[in-house]
């Protein structure tokens, strides 16, 4: 009988059971698709036969320009860090490693643990670094990111008909209910603020290494924004040449309307790599250009190239960089530290919670009834 092994090398049956709900699930999914008229065979098969219709030039073009796009920003990485631990040594290689780790972990962790993977082993393999530090770095390093993807955003609202005035039309519909919104932001901002501010303050000390390379702004410009926007062209690139690919119309405006797709299924997306909700945005930001299954087999061609060339450079790099057994022992125990982190985290907030609702529902003292 059919078995998977678990980790302590317990083993789970498969039940005949379980294996029968699952194909009456399938069965009933395959019916109610036909009954609303969704040819679920044909889409299946178109998307296979799109799939398969990609040349290996595509695939070599996607690939160079994978690799540009993860070295430029490595590159951007490694300027902020020689800046911010000068007399730490720190090697290129290394840097480029522990960055290709955690593109190539982003797509197979959910929640972008990746990244918080690269910033603890940069707090490992650099002597002088401070984990609070390395996290200044990396909002240094997401600053040109953070512009170029708002300035994204801006260019759809106004080319977009209609689009700033469906995205923003409550601010006319509703305005007392607009300003107190964003009142009471404002005050909960100040008043979280001023709870935190002591540690706030600790951390800033620690965070302000980080940030060295921002009191240099031509060194800014040339080592960080010069190599973020390569790799940005980079990623622009990637989507025309698998658009292309596709026989999928290439313009500037498909091109950040997919753009604009994928950050948002990045930013609500739990599952490894967006996987599934990159499909479904990519689809609505296709709509009208391609059909639904021709746009489902562009994504999901793109993700599963990118994702395996990912993985196979980040592996790669990190056994010529640390040795096939000290790279791997540092992301396994960089995983641990991040999951832990991750978890303290969460468990603090919701101790912090608990507390407050025990606080509301604590009852009052005698004392307090007598006045």
């Amino acid at each position: 009988m059919a078995s998977q092994m678990q980790p302590g090398g317990a083993t789970r049956r498969l039940h005949p059971r379980r294996l029968l709900i699952i194909a009456l699930s399938m069965v009933v999914i395959g019916a109610a698709a036909t009954l609303l008229g969704w040819n679920i065979g044909g889409w299946f098969k178109q998307i296979f036969n799109t799939f398969t219709t990609i040349s290996v030039g595509y695939l070599l073009a996607a690939i160079a320009l994978a690799t540009v796009q993860t070295t430029a920003t490595a590159f951007a990485w490694y300027s902020i860090l020689r800046y911010a631990y000068p007399g730490s040594n720190i090697a290129w290689l290394e840097v480029l490693a522990c960055y290709a780790a955690a593109v190539a972990l982003n797509f197979v962790l959910p929640a972008n643990l990746g990244t918080l993977v690269m910033l603890v082993m940069f707090a490992a393999i650099i002597v002088a670094a401070t984990f609070a530090g390395v996290l200044a770095g990396y909002v240094v390093q997401k600053l040109f990111y953070t512009l170029i993807g708002s300035a994204g955003y801006l260019y759809l609202f106004f080319t977009v008909g209609g689009s700033f005035d469906i995205q923003l039309g409550f601010l006319d519909a509703k305005p007392l209910a607009t300003a107190i919104l964003f009142a009471g932001v404002v005050a909960l901002l100040l008043l979280v603020g001023r709870t935190l501010m002591p540690r706030i303050r600790k951390l800033w000390q620690q965070a302000k290494v980080g940030g060295q390379l921002l009191g240099h702004p031509r060194a800014y410009l040339g080592r960080v924004v010069l190599p973020e926007a390569i790799s940005w062209l980079a990623m622009l690139g990637i989507i025309a040449v698998f658009l292309s690919a596709y026989g999928i119309p290439v313009s500037f405006h498909t091109i950040m309307r997919v753009v604009a797709g994928n950050s948002l299924a990045n930013m609500t997306a739990v599952t490894p790599g967006g996987a599934g909700v990159v499909q479904g945005f990519n689809v609505l930001s296709l709509k009208g250009v391609t059909s639904a299954a021709n746009a489902t087999a562009y994504s999901v061609a793109q993700q599963l190239v990118i994702t395996a060339w990912s993985v196979l450079l980040a592996v790669v790099l990190l056994a010529r960089a640390f040795g096939w057994s000290d790279g791997k022992a540092l992301v396994r125990r960089s995983y641990g530290q991040a999951r832990e982190r991750s978890s303290e985290q969460s468990a603090a907030h919701r101790a912090r919670r608990a507390a407050k609702r025990a606080a509301r529902r604590r009852p009052v003292a005698s004392g307090d009834l007598k006045r």
